[in-house]
């Protein structure tokens, strides 16, 4: 009696992947790496953004219990001896007394500004020029849109844009 034997069909494909199947799996892999890495990017400036407006707080608040020992708020930071540090992106923070002239300082035609053109602060400004390190006295060119600003005496802080 004859046994069979399995015969191997030569049109039948052997086992593994083809070029093609390579590459929609690679293409995949790129496409979600692309939307991840835009995403995480993203998460990391919201966390910067968050970082300089807790730092601006800090600080005001420091200023705003200096101010209630001395009557007026500092010159300086330093004559607070508050240390700033640097921003997220490694700038320093900016400040600057606000004063009506006579007087050392900074006058109100040199004080931050709204798009009304009015000073969005009246004792003094305090802010972070943002992730461009670019800035302007106003708040409307682009280059300030991504400061954090302290502004409204205190009762804003967060980005330019949004005031």
């Amino acid at each position: 009696m004859a046994t069979l034997k399995a015969v191997r069909h030569p049109a039948r494909r052997a086992h593994g992947f083809t070029l093609i199947e390579i590459m929609i799996g690679v293409s995949i892999v790129a496409v979600l790496a692309a939307i991840g890495a835009t995403r995480y990017d993203e998460y990391i400036r919201r966390v910067r953004i968050a970082e300089a407006i807790m730092d601006i707080r800090g600080m005001q608040n420091e200023i705003k219990t200096w101010e209630a020992a001395n009557g007026e708020v500092p010159d300086t930071l330093a004559q607070a001896f508050i240390d700033p540090g640097e921003d997220p992106w490694g700038r320093p923070y900016v400040y600057l007394k606000i004063v009506l002239p006579p007087g050392p300082g900074v006058t109100i035609g040199q004080a931050r500004k709204d798009r009304f053109l009015v000073p969005i602060n009246s004792s003094f400004d305090l802010y972070s020029a943002g992730e461009d390190g670019k800035t302007s006295t106003s708040l409307m060119p682009k280059d300030s849109h991504d400061d954090v600003i302290r502004a409204a005496d205190g009762s804003f802080i967060g980005l330019a844009e949004r005031y």
